[in-house]
């Protein structure tokens, strides 16, 4: 059967009813090699594909009964399934989730914070959510932590301060640690004992319930655990937990009701893989013949057919009353089956005939397709889902997800002598944020260890352990370790995320409000400070640098590293360049470099690229933290006003930049590549050679170019007429042309 036939016959059973082509000799012997189960599995994910779940289930329920199907090859039917629920349930949306409002409590959980690690991203987290590994990015900020290595520390400023203010909260969330202690050593009925007793004080804690629904699952107690899962749910909506819960209800046999609870798990996170495989497994049940030996192929059907009609036969009628009949007969004997019995633990399909499903009534039809798209509308209707005393097939109630979606987390599946025993438990809220005690609050509490001052920008380290950043990072220039722990800190280093800890932050600024103020004041002035770009000047003592000349470093000191990365935090993104001097530490003039761009190496190294600015004269001399500063003033050239004088000096110009360009087309090619590859090509001749306070900017290219002593270079460079520097480098070319030196 070739693709064309398909699409033809299904243009025609869109009208609803299904044509059967006659077959010729012709068209017999051309299909002999087409693999018909193929092409059908084809044409049912291109129906999928494009959410025409109608026809798409009737293509799949052919491919089930022509040969066999792998469940994964239901994936399609999946998403097209799952598109219609999310589609519906964005209408009516399901829960909105409780917000994270205190610094106290977890995003993660929005539990207490008792045990808090802080990740990269400066958000913190109670350890536990990092060991269940809940999370796969951080809520607040959508970072990735799932990179985070080795077992997550503590904040040992954090951690210690909760306990000290909230020590009820800290005592309450280490029982917790013991429930889960008891969960793990077996010892069930002692842990739902002590979780019982923590859900009397505080029924907000999410892992509170959570270890008691495993506790209760492991004893078969199924209608309890699934009562705890809904009151995690209720707490806070995550896909592991819609998972667990769907789980539960397939162990009670409620099939229906955990294809509707998997399929809220995917809508919250398509990438759930195991939720995805189970609703595949369900899926596939449902579509299958009700035993192996029904199995009818499409091309025998054709070919039965095509023996008694020529052309197109229709057949479809006396099977579509048949539907009818079947259907009805089949809800007749399912509202005639006992009452479910929640305790047991029936196989696959035995749940499937628990649930009211009758695959031999319900898909050995070829009309089933109506029933599958009607079924799409009912997913929420709880007592058509959850009640198996109306025993409509789960694969109608399946389809019945496309309209009107309102999802409960309310228990749908319980007998009428259950709903009495077991009340549903209430979530109680938190009315009012924890407030710190304000005789406990002692400003010493939040002291850096390095600069014994108040934190200011506190980061922790994956040691945990915190300082202000600007001490941290004066550390890391000297060596790898934590200052505190000595623990190596060398991949810290390298990604050079040094974020705040918001959580400190903000209880700084909340709760120390006039401490905050005062550090804040402080770092101000040191900064104005810092920015001052003709007193305490940063000089970097190494090398010729020019104006309009680039000059790429290689920062490796740390008194240089600490130098730049304070260029960089005051915004100046300036500094001053000299060559040494023996006896005073460094010459009396320079040029001052703006940073263009930074690239920071593992180790904590950078690349920094600059380009020369202003030219300056030193005033006076200093040391600050362990590199040079300077008073300085700058140099500007005197201009000619005189217009005799003026073109004179043009003409000079003029002379001196063609022996320049002749000199450098004369160099041998490897040094001229070497040259244009360090400092570019040589610049374009100026109309106003006055244009600037430093004068051509050829004359500084060469300069930097020429092979010619740093004293020398030097005095060209404090000189303030051009006409002294044309003059200078015109010698330098006329000797350099003599003695043909390179």
């Amino acid at each position: 059967m070739s693709l064309n036939r398909l699409d033809e016959e299904y243009a025609l059973e869109k009208r609803g009813r299904f044509f059967v082509a006659s077959d010729t000799q012709g068209n017999r012997e051309g299909e002999a090699n087409v693999d018909h189960h193929e092409l059908i599995l084809l044409k049912a994910d291109a129906l999928a594909s494009e959410n025409r779940l109608k026809e798409a289930v009737d293509m799949y329920t052919m491919a089930l009964r022509y040969d066999p199907v792998r469940p994964d090859q239901l994936s399609a039917l999946v998403g097209c399934v799952l598109r219609n629920f999310k589609k519906k349930t964005e209408e009516s949306p399901i829960k909105t989730e409780r917000q994270h409002e205190s610094e106290f409590d977890c995003p993660g959980c929005l539990s207490f914070i008792c045990e808090p690690v802080t990740l990269t991203c400066g958000h913190s987290y109670c350890r536990r959510c990092l060991q269940q590994n809940a999370l796969s990015k951080c809520k607040l900020c959508n970072e990735d932590i799932r990179t985070r290595p080795g077992e997550p520390r503590l904040n040992v400023i954090v951690s210690g301060l909760l306990e000290k203010w909230f020590p009820e909260d800290a005592r309450r969330t280490k029982s917790i640690g013991e429930a889960e202690s008891l969960l793990k050593s077996k010892r069930y009925e002692e842990a739902i004992t002590l979780t019982s007793k923590l859900i009397e004080s505080d029924a907000s804690n999410v892992w509170v319930w959570e270890c008691q629904a495993e506790a209760h699952r492991e004893l078969k107690h199924f209608p309890q655990a699934l009562q705890d899962w809904e009151s995690c749910l209720r707490i806070i909506p995550s896909p592991e937990r819609y998972f667990r819960k769907a789980k539960i209800l397939q162990e009670m046999g409620c099939v229906d009701e955990s294809l509707q609870v998997f399929l809220q798990c995917l809508a919250l996170d398509e990438n759930f893989h195991q939720a995805k495989r189970e609703v595949e497994l369900i899926l596939h049940d449902l579509l299958s013949p009700a035993c192996e030996n029904v199995k009818v192929g499409l091309r025998e059907t054709t070919q039965n057919t095509a023996t008694h009609l020529r052309s197109k036969t229709l057949f479809a009628e006396d099977q579509e009353q048949q539907t009818q009949i079947q259907v009805q007969s089949a809800t007749h004997a399912a509202s005639s089956q006992p009452p479910l019995k929640t305790l047991e633990k029936p196989g696959r399909s035995e749940s499937l005939q628990q649930s009211g499903l009758s695959t031999a009534h319900s898909l050995h039809v070829p009309g089933i397709s109506r029933t599958i798209e009607e079924g799409l509308k009912r997913v929420d209707s709880s007592s058509q889902l959850s009640d198996p005393d109306k025993g409509a097939p789960l694969k109608r109630k399946l389809s019945e997800e496309g309209e009107g979606v309102t999802y409960s987390h309310g228990s749908k599946y319980k007998k009428h002598d259950e709903t009495d025993s077991i009340a549903t438990p209430v979530v109680k809220e938190e009315t009012s944020p924890r407030v710190v005690p304000p005789e406990l609050l002692d400003p010493n509490d939040f002291e850096c260890s390095l600069c014994m001052r108040l934190f200011y920008h506190p980061v922790t380290t994956p040691c945990g352990h915190t300082f202000c950043r600007t001490c941290l990072e004066r550390c890391l220039d000297h060596n790898f370790q934590c200052p505190l722990c000595k623990e190596s800190l060398q991949e810290y280093l390298a990604c050079r995320k040094y974020t705040v800890t918001q959580v400190l932050d903000n209880i700084i600024q909340r709760h120390l409000s006039g401490e905050h103020s005062e550090r804040l004041k402080l770092h101000t002035e040191e900064t104005k400070e810092l920015s001052d770009l003709t007193k305490n000047v940063p000089v970097f003592v190494c090398t010729m640098a020019y104006p309009t000349v680039p000059c790429p470093l290689h920062v490796f000191e740390p008194r240089y590293r600490l130098m730049i990365r304070r260029c960089m935090e005051t915004g100046t993104r300036q500094f001053g360049m000299c060559i040494s001097d023996t006896e005073k530490g460094f010459v009396d003039y320079g040029c001052m470099l703006q940073i263009r761009s930074m690239h920071f190496l593992p180790d904590g190294r950078s690349v920094v690229d600059t380009i020369g600015g202003k030219r300056f004269r030193v005033l006076s001399r200093g040391i600050k933290d362990g590199y040079s500063i300077a008073n300085i003033e700058y140099l500007e050239d005197t201009k000619v006003n005189d217009v005799e004088e003026l073109g004179k000096l043009q003409v000079l110009h003029d002379q001196v930049y063609e022996k320049a360009r002749k000199w450098f087309q004369k160099l041998e090619n490897r040094f001229r590549n070497q040259i244009l590859q360090h400092f570019g090509p040589m610049p374009e001749r100026e109309g106003d050679i006055q244009a600037t306070p430093n004068g051509p900017a050829y004359c500084w290219w060469l300069l930097a170019v020429l092979p010619v002593d740093p004293r020398c270079q030097l005095s060209i460079l404090s000189m303030t007429t051009v006409k002294e520097r044309l003059i200078k480098i015109r010698h330098i070319l006329t000797y350099l042309q003599i003695h043909h030196r390179v």
